[in-house]
């Protein structure tokens, strides 16, 4: 068996860290990834999350279970009535910036109180108070470029990564300003390489070109045009180095903002949970044999 990346020195099982990608609600995929590696009894030694994938790992990293992290988004996803409630407390836009100011932005949300309206309670306030080490990609706005952030309050962190220009506002924190770690690095598995044996990245961005030849709404081209930069951003990645394990699960006909279709996003991404097996099966056995 080859040595532990992160530690020199073998093992009886090989080490797994797993890379949850940026997506918006697309990212509730990365629910039956988990459910995989629950269910095939691995806990990962090292995890990082852009945006969504933050969201998410976090709260794994607070030693939540998978099925305990699908019941509760199905649960607070399930009523339009109080997700559009806990939305409009969190806007720090308001419509009368765009009619007398000319230049503000009505529908501009805090990510930080939108975490704490949406986020589960065993989800806790510091890095280190997490069971699991969290990497959380940003992008720091300033000076261009990526952030990897892993100490400190956790909160300002994961709302930096997901600080979708135009949707959410920017972050101040640890003497940056942040903004969507989609910008700089999608499916962030990369930060892991150093930290375990296996290597898996979740990818939720990838899709195929679209069917319909419409003309998209503004905020169909703004997030689309993320989407792409996203792809193409990964696709070089990929081309660089690949991951160990790859999985994509085939939700690329959801939107960015399909928070409330959580139930059909995750029985399309069911499927997924198999392959992750299979695929981490397979490769457990090759590095056990090595």
């Amino acid at each position: 068996m080859k040595a532990a990346r992160k530690h020199g020195k073998a093992q009886s099982q090989p080490s797994v860290a797993i890379a949850l990608g940026g997506g918006g609600a697309r990212g509730l995929g990365h629910i039956l990834a988990l459910e995989a590696l629950d269910e095939m009894g691995i806990a990962p030694v090292a995890i990082s999350g852009t945006s969504i994938g933050a969201i998410i790992g976090a709260a794994y990293a607070a030693r939540m279970e998978a099925k305990q992290i699908r019941a509760y988004a199905q649960g607070v996803l399930r009523n339009r009535t109080e997700v559009m409630g806990k939305l409009l407390r969190a806007r720090v836009g308001r419509f009368a910036d765009l009619v007398l100011r000319g230049r503000g932005n009505p529908v501009l949300l805090d990510g930080e109180i939108c975490l704490d309206l949406f986020w589960p309670e065993a989800v806790p306030d510091f890095f280190d108070e997490l069971s699991i080490p969290l990497h959380v990609v940003a992008t720091d706005f300033h000076n261009r470029r990526e952030v990897v952030l892993a100490n400190g309050a956790l909160g300002p962190a994961v709302a930096g990564s997901m600080a979708i220009p135009g949707l959410m506002k920017p972050v101040e924190f640890d003497g940056c300003v942040l903004i969507d770690g989609g910008a700089v690095n999608p499916l962030p598995y990369d930060v892991l390489f150093d930290h375990a044996d296996i290597v898996v990245a979740v990818d939720v961005t990838f899709g195929g070109r679209s069917r319909e030849r419409r003309i998209p709404t503004p905020f169909e081209s703004m997030f689309g045009a993320a989407q792409i930069m996203q792809g193409a951003i990964t696709a070089q990645k990929l081309k660089m180095r690949p991951p160990d394990i790859l999985v994509r699960p085939p939700i690329e006909q959801f939107a960015v903002l399909d928070f409330l279709r959580v139930g059909q996003i995750l029985r399309a991404a069911e499927g997924a949970k198999d392959e992750l097996k299979r695929k981490l099966s397979a490769r457990m056995e090759t590095s056990l044999r090595d």
